[in-house]
């Protein structure tokens, strides 16, 4: 049994690097688009291409290296990748912070993308030390740290960004490193030498668990209209602070803190919400409920003609959240204990793929051409009605779906 095994110090660094993993994300949201937009010579168009391009960079590298450290921590140990990946960001965030031109960014978020995919490792530390027990209930601290991460790295993103537009790298980097000095003097390893097992090339592979998902046909119907989802979802988090400075002349400052009104909005739905919709009317019902809700507001943030009706909007909308954990819970159900790892996996990959294409038909191509000369309407808001058609096809075909298989 590791030493680590039920060490409440333990779960709490994991639990604090995890949110300081994602605080780090978020804080940076609101003013990246900003620096590109100054590398771009101040090209809307220009900076929405190269948005999309470093987004769908950084998507990739987490798709391709979360696997990787997963199995390469099961060789060495936890500790070591974790600590690595820490030393990494912090110092990556410094060399986004100084960053001279774009080659630079991009090349800070190929780093960013590899050392940020160590939250397989930490999902793999949270199983290591805590009891049966205790399991289910450490998971979910893993949730509402990922939760507070994304309520408050934006906003105080936007408020650093307003002093200073390099200064949120700065934040970061500290918050990282700080971190990291911390867990080199009390994280403890949770995987002892004898459970290690040899580094393997197939387990590895980001798309090795794909497969999976085509031998339950209601998962696979469920899984397709999980992708339009989490599509559309990715394509307003890449391109919401180039549209609300494009179209209403929002600053870091409005945009960061609009972005923690949808935190704010997403954990009282996730947190209190969630349960009782879905209790009243059923996992299916409470889906196409959430889907047609996701319709409208993403019609209502592509056709908004003032910026107060976005948060109107936003609070509407997040009733919509619904959907996706619903669409969770009918996957969980229709699949055998001992294959929910596999399919799981499966899922999460196909989720990654989203965040790497999503950047790019959103924000690097729609936003990019519809803000350019060369588009014969401008239209900034056709990244949020596309969304809106995907939400659309992700309802039409469960509709179908529900039908053909009833429950």
């Amino acid at each position: 049994m590791s030493g680590a095994k039920g060490r409440p110090a333990a779960v709490i660094f994991i639990l604090v690097t995890v949110f300081i993993d994602v605080l780090g994300i978020g804080i940076i949201i609101p003013i990246l688009p900003e620096l590109i937009k100054d590398f771009a010579g101040g090209s809307t168009a220009l900076a929405g291409r190269w948005v999309g391009i470093l987004a769908a960079t950084y998507a990739l590298m987490q798709f391709v290296f979360a696997p990787l450290l997963g199995a390469l921590s099961d060789r060495v140990g936890r500790r070591p990748v974790i600590l690595i990946s820490l030393f990494g960001l912090g110092v990556d965030y410094v060399v986004m912070g100084l960053a001279p031109s774009l080659g630079w960014l991009f090349a800070g978020r190929l780093v960013a993308g590899v050392m940020g995919a160590s939250i397989t490792t930490a999902n793999a530390y949270i199983a290591d030390v805590s009891r049966p027990e205790d399991r289910a209930r450490n998971f979910g601290f893993i949730g509402v740290a990922f939760g507070m991460g994304f309520i408050f790295g934006p906003a105080l993103g936007g408020l650093l960004g307003g002093i200073e537009l390099r200064l949120p790298f700065f934040v970061s980097a500290a918050l990282a490193l700080v971190n990291w000095l911390y867990g080199f003097f009390v994280l403890p390893e949770s995987l002892p030498p004898e459970k290690r097992d040899r580094f393997d090339w197939r387990k590895a592979n980001p798309v090795g668990s794909l497969h999976v998902l085509g031998a339950y046909p209601l998962v696979a119907g469920l899984t397709a209209a999980f992708v339009f989802v989490v599509l559309a979802q990715r394509g307003l988090e890449t391109v919401w602070v180039l549209y609300t400075g494009h179209k209403f002349g929002w600053d870091e400052q409005a945009n960061g803190l609009s972005l923690m009104l949808v935190g704010i909005m997403a954990a009282i739905v996730q947190g209190g919400l969630v349960r009782p919709i879905v209790g009243r009317l059923g996992e299916r019902r409470a889906i196409l409920w959430g889907l047609v809700v996701a319709v409208a507001t993403f019609v209502g943030y592509g056709l908004a003609t003032a910026g107060w009706m976005l948060l109107v909007v936003i609070v509407f909308g997040s009733i919509g959240g619904v959907a996706g954990p619903a669409i969770q819970s009918l996957v969980a159900g229709a699949v055998p204990p001992e294959e929910q790892g596999k399919v799981q996996g499966g899922i999460a990959s196909l989720m990654s793929l989203t965040g790497i294409l999503a950047p790019l038909i959103f924000t690097a191509g729609l936003f990019s051409y519809f803000t350019s000369p060369d588009a014969p309407v401008e239209l900034p808001g056709a990244p949020f009605l596309l969304g809106a058609a995907m939400y659309a096809l992700a309802l039409a075909s469960l509709v179908r779906l529900f039908r053909r298989m009833p429950g």
